[in-house]
């Protein structure tokens, strides 16, 4: 067990205020303690604390967290599985279904294209969507 001071993790308290913690919370805290100063120092050595208005990415690394390779693996895979399900919808629907959600064209568009009434790629779509939740339920995945 750890004490620790809450006026130090809350500016709006006035006083000392001493609370144990468990190990686990402290370490919780510690870790987060951690990636603030490690967030604080990226920033001040690649100057965005001046202006983040620069084209060069360096805002984005300041600002954003990079995804790790296990993030990187599992969105790709999870892209692959939508791939393989628009396969099993027939052309139209999945041609829908792609134009909407991955090229994110509004059914408006997508209706103007095809020369076809909106309410018909809107039901198309939703037919679709049904479609792929029977196919990933089927297999097992997570939507």
């Amino acid at each position: 067990m750890h004490i620790i001071n809450l006026r130090k993790h809350y500016p709006h308290y006035t006083e000392d205020i001493f609370l144990e913690v468990s190990d686990e919370v402290y370490e919780v805290i510690l870790h987060s303690i951690r990636q603030e100063n490690n967030y604080k120092s990226r920033m001040y050595y690649h100057k965005a604390q001046y202006s983040l208005d620069c084209n060069d990415g360096i805002e984005n690394d300041a600002l954003h967290r990079m995804p790790s390779p296990e993030e990187i693996l599992m969105q790709k895979v999870s892209m692959e599985q939508l791939y393989q399900a628009l396969l099993t919808l027939p052309p139209l629907q999945s041609k829908r279904v792609y134009d909407r959600y991955i090229n994110q064209k509004k059914n408006v568009d997508i209706a103007r294209a095809e020369g076809v009434h909106e309410a018909s790629t809107r039901n198309s779509i939703m037919r679709g969507i049904e479609n792929l939740r029977k196919y990933y339920a089927k297999n097992g995945w997570l939507l």
